[in-house]
């Protein structure tokens, strides 16, 4: 299936990024990447940021203080038309999701995550918003292609013929095209990018959604505290895939977001490096200064078996891509979670015990 084309792919007029004192909504934002958006548009000086979650405001993993933040389900559309409200640019990063063991055990709540870009993209053509992104994700790629630990990395048309991930593959690859009709008869300016497992400091680390770089690093933690030396590693070991340090993340977000060229296009947004989740296991181990056994549930969610960012088109299109490599990513990331794991077994609130 080819993609559809679009009015604003070509001769459309440069759309000035928002000013200092435009409001920019954010949702999702009381989670992990949403969180450390909003963190960085305060940081660079914007002064109206409304941040929504569906979320109890004590719940959120990060607040910022000076920031209008708003605890509201955006799968109702009055919400999502309350949430728009004024608003130059809205990065839709509201899901619900979390790593493996999450998506593979509750794919109607992923798959009703479209009512919230449904609604919300609704309300912000209607609002007259000037620009709209919308996080998708790698779980979008026909999953035929990923049936092997040494596969190809999967270029952006590789999402067709359309093979997703049943529950949340499916979501985004639906709510993308979603976005691309919306530029082609509506003329709003739509932006996409497909994530490719974004991990950092400030990120889930237990309880079930977390994902593989987190919960490798509590794993060691806990064994090395616990003096029990042994690993639980879900599947073979052999899996690969590529990670993204957030503040990458973060960074492709505002180049992708800004690119006239990227209207209502999806891209790739991860490194290319990939990695076997034994190599990551042997990372963190590292960091920790650890050897542990390995036990490896073959009866665990496993996900596809290889899956790899091919960056051809983003290095093209913007001259750059993620290029932190997980050996430098995840030390900050162990540090982090080691420092909420030390929390936690003082008594001390952290992130993990407030959601």
């Amino acid at each position: 299936m080819s993609q559809p084309k679009t009015r604003g792919e070509a001769g459309a007029a440069k759309t000035p990024r928002a000013g200092k004192d435009d409001l920019i909504l954010v949702t999702g934002a009381g989670g992990f990447i949403g969180g450390a958006l909003v963190r960085r548009l305060h940081e660079r000086g914007f002064n109206r940021i409304r941040a929504v979650d569906k979320k109890p405001l004590p719940h959120w993993y990060q607040r910022t203080p000076g920031v209008e933040s708003w605890c509201m389900d955006l799968s109702d559309e009055a919400n999502c038309r309350a949430a728009v409200r004024d608003a130059v640019e809205v990065y839709n990063l509201a899901a619900d999701m979390g790593g493996m063991g999450f998506i593979e055990r509750f794919r109607i709540e992923c798959l009703r995550s479209v009512l919230i870009n449904t609604h919300l993209i609704e309300a912000a053509y209607r609002a007259g918003v000037q620009r709209y992104f919308f996080s998708s994700s790698a779980c979008a790629y026909n999953v035929k292609l990923q049936e092997d630990p040494n596969c190809r990395a999967l270029k952006e048309s590789d999402a067709y013929p359309a093979m997703a991930e049943r529950g949340y593959g499916w979501e985004k690859l639906f709510s993308e095209m979603v976005c691309q009709e919306y530029t082609a008869e509506r003329g709003l300016k739509t932006y996409i990018a497909r994530f490719h497992n974004v991990y950092g400091p400030w990120g889930t680390w237990d309880g079930g959604r977390e994902k593989a770089p987190a919960a490798i690093c509590r794993k060691v933690i806990e064994a090395k505290d616990t003096g029990n030396k042994e690993i639980v590693i879900w599947g073979d070991g052999h899996q690969t895939r590529s990670f993204m340090y957030i503040e990458d993340c973060l960074d492709g977000i505002d180049r992708i977001m800004h690119c006239d060229k990227l209207i209502a296009t999806p891209v790739n947004l991860g490194t290319s490096e990939m990695i076997s989740i034994n190599d990551l296991v042997s990372i963190a181990e590292a960091i920790g200064g650890v050897r542990l056994r390995r036990k490896y549930d073959l009866e665990a969610p496993r996900g596809v078996a290889g899956r790899n960012s091919d960056n051809t088109f983003i290095k093209q299109v913007l001259g750059w891509e993620p290029r932190t490599p997980i050996r430098k990513g995840l030390v900050p990331t162990y540090r982090w979670i080691e420092q909420q794991y030390r929390d936690r077994k003082a008594g001390r609130q952290t992130v993990r015990d407030i959601y």
